[in-house]
Parts: C-alpha cells; structure tokens; sequence
C-alpha cells in the first residue's frame, strides 16, 4: 500500500482514505496505481461488504495531479490518463457497495471517482466540477449521464459548472449531503440488507459493461495531438482567472 493511500478494514467495511493533503489528494501516477489494486483486491475478499473512499484533510480529490506537467509528454499523459479511466471502471463495476464521502473540492478525476460510487455523500460545502472537456478529454461522461441524465451531464461538463453540495444533491450526483462531521456519518452507517452475492448480481444485472467503449472514447480523445498543450493552456486560463 502506498504513503499516499491509507487503508483501516474494520467489520465488513473497508475505508480507502487518499492521504495526499498539501496536494488536495491529487491523483498522481502512485496514488492511481494504489488504488485500482486496493479495489480490486476489494472485488475479491469476500469479506467486506462496503468499500468507503475519503481524503484526508480540507478536500476530497482535486483531480488529476499536474504538478509534472513540464515533464511529461502527450504519450505520458495518454497513459496516465489510461490508467484513471481503468481505475474508475473498477471502482464502477466493483462488486461490492462503494461509498464516497467528500468535503471541500471535488474535481475532475476526483468528482469521477464520486460519481461512481453507489452511495455519494457530499459535506455542505463542498463543490464539484469536471474541466475534462476544457481540454478535450472524454473521460467519465457516460457514467456521469446515468446519475445526471444525459443533457444535464453534457450541460455540466461543457459549460465548466462548479455544482455546491445542495445542486449535486438535486441533480443526482450525490445521494446525501451530510451537514455535519463525516466521521459521524460513516459511523452510522448500516451494513448492506443484501449478501454479497446478491449485490454483486444486482450490480451486474444494472449495469451493462461499456468498459471497453468508455476506454476507446477516452484513448481516442487523449490520443489527439496537442493533449499537453491544451493542459497548459487550460492551466494558465485558470490562473488568469485567480
């Protein structure tokens, strides 16, 4: 298990908390990488029932780390972006009850990895976006559709919508908002009235496997020239803008 990745098992429950704060748990490549093999090794312990992601400190997930832009080439980036969307199949598909809690800033990959959960708790206060499509990615829209709808999805993800914790609420991207402590809430949280088994079935007989379509929509976008370009050019407009 990496730094960047803490994990606590305790009744059935597993909590993955991404422990990246002075980053605002930004995924870079270790962080992902983590990850994806805690939650497949998740998918095959019959043991848990519920797997919980967190982020330490102020934010859930800002997104995907670009603090090594500079190095990092369209050919790197496709790759890491390859790896986020692997990550967020897994956890879509994973075989057992996924939570998310998140507090403060939840975007780009960060809101995906929300997205996908079965159960999203926001804290007043938090935020959601999905810059993605500002630099011409097609990353999680698909899944972002079945809990938005589909002109809701593509209104949130074109027109760059910060969404605060009440609008994720009403929209479908998160199923509760918590107004007080986190901790408190997973806390009460009930195991699943289902056995593994049958939440598993459910799970499968819910959701068509569209993994191999997602991931050729996210290569054919990430695999058109200028990626980096259009990152940098996308970061320097944000910062413009304070």
């Amino acid at each position: 298990m990496s730094e960047a990745l803490e994990a606590r098992e305790h009744a059935g429950v597993l909590t993955l908390t991404l422990s990246r704060p002075a980053l605002g748990n930004a995924l870079d490549e270790t962080l992902v990488e983590a990850l994806l093999a805690a939650i497949l090794a998740a998918g095959d312990d019959d043991a848990l029932h519920t797997l919980v992601l967190r982020g330490a400190g102020k934010h859930f997930c800002t997104g995907f780390d670009l603090s090594d832009l500079a190095q990092q080439s369209d050919g790197d980036l496709l790759r890491r972006f390859v790896r986020v969307e692997l990550l967020l199949a897994a956890l879509w598909h994973a075989p057992l009850r996924t939570v998310a809690l998140a507090q403060g800033r939840t975007f780009g990959a960060g809101a995906d990895l929300f997205a996908c959960c079965d159960v999203r708790t926001a804290q007043a206060g938090a935020s959601f976006t999905f810059p993605g499509a500002r630099f011409g990615l097609v990353l999680g829209t698909r899944r972002l559709a079945t809990r938005l709808g589909e002109s809701r999805a593509l209104a949130c993800v074109t027109s760059g919508e910060v969404l605060d914790a009440p609008t994720a609420l009403t929209t479908g991207l998160a199923s509760a908002v918590a107004d007080g402590d986190l901790d408190a809430w997973l806390a009460a949280l009930q195991a699943p009235v289902t056995d593994r088994a049958t939440t598993a079935a459910l799970k499968a007989a819910t959701r068509a496997d569209q993994r191999d379509t997602d991931l050729a929509a996210l290569v054919r976008s990430a695999a058109r020239p200028g990626l980096k370009a259009r990152i940098v050019a996308y970061r320097e407009a944000q910062t413009r803008r304070g």
